[in-house]
């Protein structure tokens, strides 16, 4: 495999998708994780395991997860709101179960009905399920951050309450803290207080970042996250996504361009930027009604470019 300095992964085929309203057939979405994949991006958040009658785009979740799980050398990772979704994905095989609360008490509330301390409960039984399997064999499980760097509902959150939660999902064994702007309220100067304060709690455990680019801050805030030391994003193919249960929020950084970015700044992702960009396509044909961006997309590479990895060759 490929050296690189920052992991990137595509959360589009769930955050991109549960909120639009035309449902993406199965064997589109199959071909956009293929696809992605062939670019080199090595994990994709392919599903999300909650009932088809909240969320109707993601009633193919079992089919989606299992075709994915053919695709070669790729990480196959879902979320899941709950242990009842867990189970779902164990059963599966699934690489990762990217377990989802919020800081926000309201916004945890909306999301998945209930307190935070009752997600924590369950985060707790979630690990015990998984450690009941082989080592070698067990789901990694992350524990999710919702509404860390602020909320539609209640606006800033506390510093002291995203390291609280962060510290008691790392004590549940949690192989994986994501930190998340699910509506876009950071900015780079938030970003280094709050993710400074995480990882100075939480340090070997991986902290990773999901920004939304709501107020044009994303890009921004991934270079401050950089400056603390986090080295996985988050991003959806063409910026598509957003949160149900958080009015005004946009879509994810848009991948193609979060990729650019960390590639001109001679970061190796390990992903071809032309083949990712014709990844493009696939969403575009099969969903037509659906709103795409990206500055790349639109203006292409500079001429004479020179990507991360010859970069370094020179």
């Amino acid at each position: 495999m490929q050296a690189v300095d920052v992991i990137v992964r595509e959360v589009g085929l769930r955050d991109g998708l549960q909120i639009h309203p035309t449902f993406m057939p199965t064997d589109r979405k199959i071909a956009w994780i293929e696809a992605e994949a062939a670019a080199g991006v090595t994990e994709i958040e392919v599903t999300s395991y909650v009932p088809p009658k909240l969320i109707p785009q993601f009633v193919d979740a079992e089919e989606v997860t299992r075709r994915a799980l053919d695709v070669r050398s790729l990480t196959v990772a879902a979320l899941i709101p709950n242990s009842r979704g867990a189970e779902r994905g164990i059963a599966l095989g699934v690489h990762k179960l990217n377990f989802v609360m919020s800081v926000s008490r309201t916004h945890n509330l909306k999301n998945v009905r209930r307190e935070r301390e009752e997600s924590v409960t369950d985060f707790k039984k979630i690990v015990e399920m998984v450690r009941t399997h082989r080592a070698g064999e067990r789901a990694k499980v992350v524990g999710g951050l919702s509404t860390a760097l602020g909320c539609s509902y209640e606006g800033r959150v506390p510093v002291a309450d995203v390291v609280k939660y962060a510290l008691q999902l790392a004590a549940a064994g949690a192989d994986e803290i994501v930190v998340a702007d699910t509506v876009g309220y950071a900015d780079p100067v938030q970003v280094r207080t709050v993710f400074k304060a995480v990882m100075a709690e939480l340090d070997p455990l991986p902290v990773a970042a999901h920004f939304h680019d709501t107020r044009g801050t994303g890009l921004a805030n991934v270079a401050a996250a950089l400056e603390c030391g986090v080295r996985r994003f988050d991003a959806s193919l063409a910026g598509l996504g957003g949160c149900p249960f958080a009015p005004g929020a946009s879509g994810n950084i848009v991948m193609d361009d979060l990729c650019f970015m960390l590639d001109s700044m001679g970061l190796r992702t390990g992903v071809d930027l032309e083949k990712l960009l014709q990844v493009r396509s696939i969403v575009h044909e099969a969903l037509p009604d659906i709103e795409m961006h990206g500055a790349l997309a639109r203006a292409g590479l500079p001429r004479n470019y020179v990507r991360a990895g010859e970069q370094r060759a020179a």
